[in-house]
């Protein structure tokens, strides 16, 4: 390259512009990587590269949170999810599923099922790392919008980053739920007439 008298001159970066530019990408993954480490975020182990589907003819809990947060794979990417976080919940029909996709031998289905005959599936300390959910809801003494740190009616350790939004209720009550998740887990997990099968194909929950 030459200047505008014909003389050779080499590339250079304009630092002090490079630095203003990169602070703010800096600035936030360092944000997620202290969250990670004091468990601000869902990730409290690697997710698997797949993600399951979980339905239920219906959920009772008592102390609901939800709020955003990141989960983390193996690979170290991060994926956005919503946490729905619940003290107690009961889950009658639950059904889960994942499909896995494998060379020549094609799609393989694994399907889990509990909680039939009147008798739920019991869970404390539930939760769910989502990334759709639906179904028909009602909630008692609702709160939306409030800052994820100051949530307090959900598990102990269900809190957010500060700043980001969240909803939390005394209680809730979900018929037909559809939902779609990297990760759930309990402090108790109770699975009445539990029964897993795989099978070829593609057989999902819904």
């Amino acid at each position: 390259m030459k200047d505008a008298h014909g003389r050779q001159v080499t590339g250079r970066v304009r630092w002090r512009r490079f630095a203003v530019l990169s602070v703010p990408g800096f600035a936030v993954t360092g944000a997620l990587a202290i969250a990670l480490a004091n468990g601000a975020l869902a990730a409290s182990f690697a997710v698997s590269g797949q993600q399951f589907k979980v339905s239920a003819s219906s959920l009772k809990g008592d102390g609901f949170a939800q709020y955003g947060s990141i989960d983390t794979n193996a690979r170290g990417d991060l994926l956005p999810v919503a946490v729905t976080a619940i003290k107690k919940a009961e889950l009658h029909n639950l059904c889960q599923s994942v499909v896995t996709h494998l060379p020549v031998i094609g799609d393989i289905s694994l399907k889990l099922s509990a909680g039939g005959g009147g008798k739920p599936v019991e869970a404390e300390n539930l939760f769910v790392d989502a990334t759709q959910l639906s179904g028909n809801a009602s909630f008692n003494n609702i709160e939306i919008g409030r800052d994820a740190s100051t949530l307090d009616k959900g598990p102990d350790s269900a809190q957010g980053l500060q700043d980001l939004f969240a909803q939390q209720a005394d209680d809730v009550n979900i018929t037909d739920l559809h939902q779609t998740a990297w990760a759930t887990n309990a402090a108790t997990f109770k699975l009445t007439g539990l029964s897993m099968n795989v099978s070829k194909g593609k057989k999902e929950c819904f």
